[in-house]
């Protein structure tokens, strides 16, 4: 009675607008007033364990990162590099549209940041060669999705650090999948441009390639340095969050020059004020995640689960369906954090690995940002644009409906996500 009453709280706190981390936490010591199984002394301490983790400060410095890539001169650079890279084939525009926020998440490990920085560039583009507004706004809001899937992604270090799996092997494995998305997403765009009659641009040039390439080359070698880094043995993801800082801060203050001190300082800040709300959010999950294993609530929902099928094709779908449902009402940092324990132990109780899932999880929770309520990418673009969120949904269905199946291809496919760990170790 006592836990129903706990998860009733919570959900009442969820839906009245109550900050996450107190929805959190109110319930859990409420639940030991009821039913002391554990001291609130103990719950207190786990709090500050739950956050206190040398991996945990690569968050801000991956954050600050993208940050500076985000304004300081990165993106236009970025989709000069993609254009060239793609000639004139039908419906050209929509592929540089893809392949520049694939290249753009590469840098900024952002959805969010992804959708603003390629769409305020690429949509105005697309429009003005005959593509449809709201086909052009939803395309560039389901591919900023593509910001958290390709390495280094924040999100990725969040479920690294909840799940005890390597931040590294995530990043690696997450480059195959954010492979197979943007092909999909590219395959769907040629079939609605050459149904409407949308030719490319302009032919593919070696000297404007290897001209554009040059001016971006500053930018490109983030990702290698990162990457490159760490499965070296130079340095450790948390110590490439740092150089990935001061190599952006060098490159955006005194290469590019597009990032001033005052706007250096305002990122800090605001890096700070997020930093800290994610870590009320982080150590109430910790803590949660104490109580659940007191009460035996992950082994409780495993055999739930098993009890519907042993399948792991069964199961891998109604996690599918979960992470679906997670995504469209709570935001990602929590999701991952509050839901990814205990969907992991199902999911490893039928042979997924924590590698694989953690790329499986990541995928899903892409795809929520742009399915409602909670669909920030849809909200970015209605801000740039104008344009209504219902008209911009519905262009982006088709879309929508692709990484939908890109999230199955991959999830049933587990070589995808663990090829290249296991080649690279």
């Amino acid at each position: 009675m006592s836990v129903a009453i706990m998860f009733i709280l919570m959900f009442v706190l969820f839906a009245i607008g109550v900050p996450i981390g107190v929805s959190l936490i109110l319930p859990t010591f409420v639940l030991l007033l009821m039913d002391p199984i554990t001291s609130p002394e103990f719950i207190s301490q786990t709090l500050y364990t739950g956050t206190a983790s040398f991996t945990m400060i690569a968050l801000p410095f991956f954050m600050i990162c993208g940050n500076i890539m985000d304004i300081g001169g990165i993106s236009k650079r970025l989709v000069n590099v993609a254009n060239s890279l793609i000639g004139n084939v039908t419906g050209s525009l929509g592929m540089v549209a893809i392949l520049s926020c694939m290249f753009f998440g590469a840098v900024s490990g952002s959805a969010v940041a992804t959708v603003a920085a390629i769409g305020i560039i690429m949509i105005p583009e697309m429009v003005r060669n005959g593509y449809d507004k709201h086909y052009a706004t939803g395309l560039c809001a389901v591919a900023g999705g593509l910001g958290i899937i390709v390495p280094p992604s924040y999100p990725m270090v969040i479920y690294g650090i909840t799940n005890n799996e390597s931040i590294g092997d995530l990043f690696i494995a997450g480059i195959i999948p954010a492979l197979v998305v943007g092909l999909l997403l590219m395959i769907v765009n040629y079939l609605y441009a050459k149904k409407h009659g949308l030719k490319g641009v302009h032919k593919i040039s070696v000297k404007k390639a290897a001209k554009a390439v040059w001016h971006a080359k500053l930018a490109l070698l983030m990702p290698i340095i990162i990457l490159g880094g760490i499965y070296a043995g130079i340095f450790t993801a948390t110590e490439a969050a740092v150089v990935a800082t001061v190599y952006g801060i060098v490159v955006g203050v005194f290469v590019y020059k597009e990032v001033t001190w005052a706007g250096l300082w305002k990122m800090f800040m605001d890096t700070t004020t997020f930093n800290g709300g994610m870590m009320l959010t982080v150590a109430p999950a910790a803590a949660l995640g104490t109580i659940f294993a007191y009460l035996g609530v992950t082994k409780t929902i495993t055999a739930f689960f098993l009890g519907i099928s042993t399948s792991p094709g069964v199961i891998l779908l109604l996690i599918f369906g979960i992470l679906f449902l997670i995504g469209m009402f709570v935001q990602t940092t929590p999701a991952i954090v509050i839901f990814s324990p205990v969907l992991l132990a199902v999911a490893n109780s039928v042979g997924i690995s924590t590698l694989h899932f953690g790329v499986i999880m990541i995928l899903a929770l892409s795809i929520a940002f742009v399915t409602p309520p909670v669909c920030a990418n849809i909200f970015v673009a209605q801000t740039m644009t104008g344009l209504s969120s219902e008209r911009i949904i519905k262009a982006a269905l088709p879309f929508v409906a692709t990484m939908i199946v890109a999230l199955i291809i991959i999830g049933f496919s587990p070589w995808m996500s663990e090829f290249l760990v296991a080649a690279l170790k």
